[in-house]
């Protein structure tokens, strides 16, 4: 079975050059693709590439995820340094002042910490660009994990679905034996009636045969029976083949439910209109489970 539930959950991890980044994925069922992630401000700009890979692989289906970046200590201490021609201007500066000014010459090195951009890091663990690599290893795991559930579960409901259809075409077997017998049926009630009555009734009447050959037109399911049986056919190929088919899937129940409601109302008789009721409860459940399907 080549189906794919929109249901599933995916971790990745990879770390290098002292950077650690963990990625988790998350999918559930939506009509179209929609994809949400959490990303450390620094990586905003990560986004479209991220979205990009998530969008190779997932078709249909709310994915919501989330990024985690660590950085060594070691990293850290080797990304810091101090600007000291920085530095020195804002002294020099603030002792030029302080003399104008005759104030003390108090500044010491734990002033100068503070001082706006004289402490300096290089972005480690911040650049995107040299993030992006380990990130990327940690995503692709994370959509191998998260592809292989949603394999297994569109494995699963494949099977159901299988059964379900077969269940139908069974059913749809059924509406077709029963088919020949509703005008029979109808001429034989109309008999009852009309004798019940009191009223003689001559089979070979032109009356009665142009009611029975109206009656007879208006019935006729072969059409709807055609239709059904080729919209079965098209599911069954749709679970056969390596592309999404959740859309075209929900697009087919949604006509069977249309021939299946006019087989019930043309042919009104008991018969099928048990058929009909067991088949639109079968074809419901096939609905529902085809919204989970990618």
């Amino acid at each position: 079975m080549a189906l794919l539930s929109m249901t599933g959950y995916g971790r990745g991890e990879s770390a290098a050059r002292g950077i650690r980044a963990e990625v988790e994925l998350n999918t559930v069922n939506r009509k179209q693709r929609e994809v949400r992630m959490n990303l450390p401000r620094p990586l905003f700009s990560l986004e479209s590439r991220i979205v990009e890979r998530i969008q190779e692989s997932v078709s249909r289906g709310q994915v919501t995820g989330g990024v985690v970046v660590h950085v060594s200590d070691a990293l850290r201490q080797k990304s810091l340094r101090i600007d000291g021609v920085l530095a020195a201007s804002f002294v020099a500066e603030l002792r030029k002042t302080a003399h104008a000014l005759n104030l003390p010459d108090d500044v010491s090195a734990s002033h100068i910490l503070n001082l706006p951009g004289v402490v300096v890091t290089d972005g480690a663990g911040q650049d995107a660009d040299t993030v992006w690599p380990v990130l990327e290893k940690a995503l692709s795991a994370a959509l191998r994990q998260l592809l292989a559930m949603r394999r297994k579960e569109g494995a699963a409901l494949g099977l159901d679905l299988k059964r379900r259809i077969a269940s139908l075409e069974t059913l749809l077997e059924g509406v077709k034996a029963e088919a020949p017998l509703v005008t029979t049926r109808y001429r034989e009630a109309l008999v009852k009636r009309l004798a019940q009555a009191g009223v003689a009734l001559d089979p070979r009447d032109p009356q009665v045969v142009k009611e029975l050959a109206v009656f007879a037109d208006r019935s006729d399911i072969t059409e709807e029976v055609t239709r059904l049986i080729s919209h079965l056919r098209q599911a069954k190929s749709l679970m056969k083949a390596h592309e999404p088919a959740g859309r075209t899937l929900d697009f087919l129940a949604q006509e069977m439910f249309r021939e299946i409601n006019t087989i019930g109302s043309k042919a009104n008789e008991i018969g099928i209109t048990r058929l009909v009721i067991e088949f639109k409860t079968e074809l419901e459940r096939i609905r529902e489970q085809v919204q989970n399907i990618e």
